[in-house]
């Protein structure tokens, strides 16, 4: 099942973020070579800023067709630093020729549960499928706990097998209502990228590539059935890891 996976370690986040935006740049003209559209899952964190950068430096880049969602959000207003397609909104969107129609957002006026029913059905609708939305590819960050999305360690909603979409309000890190892909949604992707950086993140890296004591965490669950999976690293935060790497040269394509 992870025979597929890449763990890629880069000198630094700006060699980092330069490749994956190649790397989206690339996904994005092969999923439009065959279809209407490129379909791409964004989530917070350091993802925010290096996209931003790095997105409106690749030449040529044509991000009509594609479609936006977001792999999990706080249930905060969008002029809230909290709200991460309220950050994507001040930081990228204005730099890509995205339609604003092809950005799919939570309405954050509903509560949790309502929230989440309401995306699930925006997906459903975008994606013209009553069954799990097959997006193009997935941007992930993990936290120091483990935790990707919203989906926290030992937590019930790692369990969720019929939702898409699924609401949370006991979030352990704050804001505590959000809304977030479940494992089938993001387990569904053709591609999956996780992205993390930096020395705190060196411990928990090599649990959820390595293995440790105790079960799974939510980062090491995902593993796209018919997908890619990439990992995307600094030297910093591959510092502990003992199995193989692959360390490309400068601009080397994944």
């Amino acid at each position: 099942m992870m025979s597929g996976r890449r763990v890629v370690v880069f000198p630094s986040v700006a060699e980092l973020g330069c490749t994956l935006a190649q790397l989206v740049s690339s996904r994005a003209e092969k999923a439009l070579s065959t279809g209407a559209s490129f379909s791409l899952g964004l989530s917070g964190g350091s993802l925010v800023s290096i996209l931003s950068k790095e997105l409106p430096a690749v030449p040529n880049l044509d991000c009509s067709r594609w479609l936006v969602g977001f792999c999990d959000e706080r249930l905060v207003p969008f002029t809230d630093p909290e709200s991460t397609y309220g950050l994507y909104m001040n930081q990228l969107f204005g730099k890509i020729n995205i339609p604003e129609e092809r950005i799919l957002a939570i309405d954050p006026c509903l509560p949790v549960q309502e929230c989440a029913e309401d995306y699930a059905g925006k997906l459903s609708k975008a994606f013209n499928t009553e069954q799990i939305p097959v997006f193009d590819m997935l941007l992930l960050g993990m936290g120091p706990d483990g935790h990707t999305c919203s989906l926290f360690p030992d937590h019930p909603l790692l369990q969720e097998s019929q939702r898409t979409v699924a609401p949370i309000s006991d979030s352990p890190k704050p804001p505590p209502q959000r809304v977030t892909m479940t494992l089938p949604t993001v387990n569904a992707a053709r591609c999956v990228v996780f992205v993390s950086t930096g020395g705190s993140k060196a411990p928990i890296l090599k649990q959820v590539l390595e293995g440790g004591e105790g079960p799974a965490l939510p980062a090491a669950l995902v593993a796209p059935g018919q997908g890619e999976l990439f990992w995307l690293v600094d030297e910093p935060a591959a510092a502990s890891l003992t199995a193989p790497v692959e360390r490309p040269g400068p601009g080397a394509k994944l």
